[in-house]
């Protein structure tokens, strides 16, 4: 199979690194968001089942298919929404808003519209914008070591010392030096492991024009501004061309048939799919599919062991997940600023883009993401105001 033959140890350690920021940096909104609707704890497990096995079979089936890594991931931002508004409302509401959610997010992808107005982006605000993100992300890795400074400090020795011998295997590498170091120093908590299957718990939807307006709605707006958004400026930058909107389409259909099991929003990942993407998962392109496909199958087992799995990604701690994640995204953010500011017509706006996203700031619950790229664009459309495309005077000959 010609899977077995382009997979490689640092796509493997791709992928696990993957899954070992996605769930760690927000598995306790997860929580949260769960807890806000009164959830029991098999029904939190239930959550952890399904969005275990939406992410990773919506990540490792169209990676297999297409060939290109298709990152699929939780929506965070939209947690943070529910841990906040859902104090009130009831499971059977919350899975109510969660239909609805991904309904309309079916319908972004099978209309278009969505790939229709990222298409209009030029690629230096795209880039821009997930450089953004990326760095916002990044920065935690270097001050972690006010908390932590010999493992943050090794692990950076390690890395520096592996792109210059063994570039291939650079994270790899300081992952393992990361885990030795915070297991010496006893900073692993493998006591709040417990092997257990997870069990999905069915709940019945209840549907409420009132939960529609404060869940379902401020949950696809997050999803679609904050997650979405630079989920595809992230496949863009690393070079990919899929069916953007195939895949929101799929990824709405998932979450509607996981919404009664705790599925609540499923969507494009950036920050994760920028460690599959980039060269740190492959030097070549055309086998980073494989670094989707092992996180995929981790995401699986994350579902199936459901509380078991996400207590070991947990017992790290989260310095140690900060630095691998931001040391593993250094040649992408790298890789998005030359591209945002190679055109001088573009430099001005991306780099406005690049500074709002980065910033961090929230307005009416929507993320810097979404922001970025209106501030880009404004900046863009007052630039290029009045002044004719080049080449020509207005008027065929």
């Amino acid at each position: 199979m010609q899977f077995f033959k382009d997979l490689s140890v640092s796509a493997v350690v791709a992928g696990f690194v993957a899954v070992l920021v996605g769930f760690t940096s927000s598995v306790a909104l997860v929580f949260q968001a769960a807890q806000a609707f009164g959830a029991t704890p098999q029904e939190i497990t239930s959550w952890m089942w399904a969005l275990g096995l939406g992410m990773g079979l919506t990540t490792a089936l169209p990676s297999l298919w297409l060939k290109k890594p298709v990152m699929i991931a939780w929506s965070t931002p939209g947690a943070a929404v529910l841990a906040t508004a859902g104090v009130g409302y009831s499971m059977g509401q919350a899975v109510g808003a969660f239909i609805v959610c991904a309904l309309l997010i079916t319908v972004a992808g099978a209309t278009g519209w969505f790939a229709r107005v990222m298409n209009r982006i030029p690629m230096a605000i795209a880039s821009a914008l997930l450089a953004g993100v990326l760095a916002r992300f990044a920065m935690s890795a270097f001050s972690a070591a006010q908390t932590a400074p010999l493992l943050v400090i090794a692990m950076l020795l390690t890395y520096l010392l592996g792109k210059r011998w063994q570039p291939r295997y650079a994270v790899p590498i300081t992952l393992l030096v990361g885990i030795a170091m915070a297991a010496a120093q006893g900073r692993v908590g493998w006591s709040a492991v417990q092997w257990e299957w997870a069990r999905p718990v069915w709940t019945t939807p209840v549907f409420s024009w009132q939960a529609v307006v404060s869940l379902a709605l401020p949950l696809f707006v997050v999803t679609m501004a904050s997650q979405n958004l630079p989920g595809v400026a992230a496949i863009r930058a690393a070079g990919y061309d899929m069916p953007i909107s195939k895949i929101i389409t799929l990824t709405g259909l998932a979450t509607l048939v996981l919404a009664p099991f705790g599925g609540y929003a499923l969507n494009l990942s950036a920050i994760t799919a920028a460690i599959c993407m980039g060269p740190e998962a492959h030097p070549d392109p055309r086998r980073r599919y494989t670094a989707a496909v092992a996180c995929g199958a981790f995401y699986v087992l994350v579902g199936l062991f459901g509380a078991a799995v996400t207590g070991v990604l947990t017992a790290f701690p989260k310095e140690l997940v900060a630095a691998i994640a931001g040391l593993a995204l250094l040649a992408t953010i790298g890789n998005g600023l030359v591209t945002a500011v190679k055109e001088e017509a573009h430099r001005e706006p991306a780099v406005i883009t690049f500074l709002v996203t980065l910033s961090g700031v929230t307005l009416w619950g929507i993320g810097s993401a979404f922001w970025g790229v209106v501030a880009g664009a404004l900046a863009l459309l007052v630039a290029q105001w009045g002044r004719r495309p080049a080449g020509g005077q207005g008027g065929a000959r």
